[in-house]
């Protein structure tokens, strides 16, 4: 992994699988009131998520683990392999890479929380860096501790309303349920005003319910034609108020119109242009994947356009192709970066931070408060 440096306010397209993490954490009393702050940037400088935590009365050295801890799980939840975490505590760095013991019995549990978190990722490093190497970081410390609350770091996520989410679907669900989690957890800055199902007795149907989404049944077959049944749909989205439509397992075609133009996603199991169009839905790719001998495979988030799998592509993650992979065991690893991919391209949709150009989609470079 590179060497790390500040980090500055460049910007790549898809968030890598390596993470740098650049973490403070202070109390003001040793004990009294005290933060964290993380950052994270991937290996060239982009800054891909920063936030101060409060953590009310505490420690220097419980606030620098916890610190730590924040970075670790915030990393995991982008899908990052490999990550290094910096830090300007000699005495914490120290102690994660096993050179010094840690013998505060308030210290312990955090240690173990630390090292348990570590073994999730396949690589990792502790760098120490003087304070001045790591402003950023601390001034998040602060930020948080002044307000007496958690605070964004960064720009496009303070204080935007939620955008209103169309998720349309044709089976399980389970894009959709993703996506509702992230939203709980408050990952993805939307909410889902409106499901739509091609389907009256798919698993989604009962999941949406279950979660009191409000839901509407559009069945193609009840429609004479391609034009009536995308009609419907674009009545239905615009009467909920939808800032943005997101396939999730959508398996029927719609005549977009003007007024969704770019405002309409999809997500398939594969890299496209490759093992996309008619019929490549669902377990049919993953077969056609292994069925080429390919090496890699993964995902695209795309903007939709009339035909099957195309428009400008967003967002591309990718896994291996394993020598005794079925269709089945490499469906649930593209999944897993399925998960990770469509809650990034709606955030940075929501951000504002997209642009399409032709066929491209560029992204905005983000700023940061601090």
């Amino acid at each position: 992994m590179a060497r790390p440096r500040q980090p500055s306010l460049s910007e790549g397209k898809t968030l890598p699988q390596d993470i740098v993490a650049y973490t403070d954490g202070g109390s003001r009393g040793n004990p009294g009131p005290g933060g964290a702050g993380v950052v994270l940037a991937d290996p060239s400088g982009a800054i891909r998520f920063a936030k101060g935590y409060y953590l009310g009365q505490t420690t220097n050295n419980a606030a620098e683990y916890t610190a730590f801890i924040k970075a670790l799980e915030a990393a995991r939840r982008l899908g990052a392999d490999a990550i290094e975490l910096v830090t300007d505590s000699q005495l914490l760095a120290k102690q994660v890479q096993g050179e010094y013991a840690v013998r505060s019995p308030g210290i312990r549990p955090l240690y173990d929380k630390v090292k348990s978190l570590l073994a999730e990722f396949a690589c990792w490093k502790v760098t120490h860096v003087r304070r001045s190497q790591n402003k950023q970081a601390d001034k998040l410390v602060n930020k948080a501790i002044d307000a007496g609350r958690d605070v964004d770091g960064l720009a496009t996520s303070s204080n935007r309303p939620p955008i209103c989410l169309g998720v349309l679907i044709s089976g399980s669900g389970r894009t959709m349920m993703n996506l509702l989690e992230r939203i709980k957890q408050g990952e993805l800055n939307a909410r889902i005003g409106l499901v739509i199902s091609s389907r009256s007795d798919v698993p989604g149907v009962e999941k949406a319910r279950a979660a009191g989404l409000q839901l509407c049944i559009i069945r193609r077959k009840d429609f004479p034609d391609i034009e009536s049944f995308s009609q419907r749909l674009t009545e239905e989205l615009t009467k909920a108020g939808v800032d943005l439509v997101v396939q999730a397992g959508w398996l029927c075609l719609w005549r977009i119109p003007e007024v969704f133009k770019n405002k309409v996603m999809n997500i398939h199991p594969a890299l496209l242009p490759s093992f996309g169009g008619k019929g490549m839905y669902g377990i049919h790719v993953h077969q056609a994947v292994l069925a080429a001998g390919c090496k890699v495979s993964g995902c695209t988030v795309h903007f939709c356009t009339d035909q099957y799998d195309s428009g400008p592509i967003i967002i591309q993650r990718t896994c291996p192709v394993l020598d005794d992979d079925t269709p089945q065991t490499l469906a649930g690893r593209v999944f897993e970066q399925e998960c990770i991919a469509y809650p990034e391209a709606i955030e940075l949709f929501a951000a504002g931070r997209l642009v399409v150009e032709g066929n491209r989609v560029k992204v905005r470079p983000v700023e940061i408060l601090v």
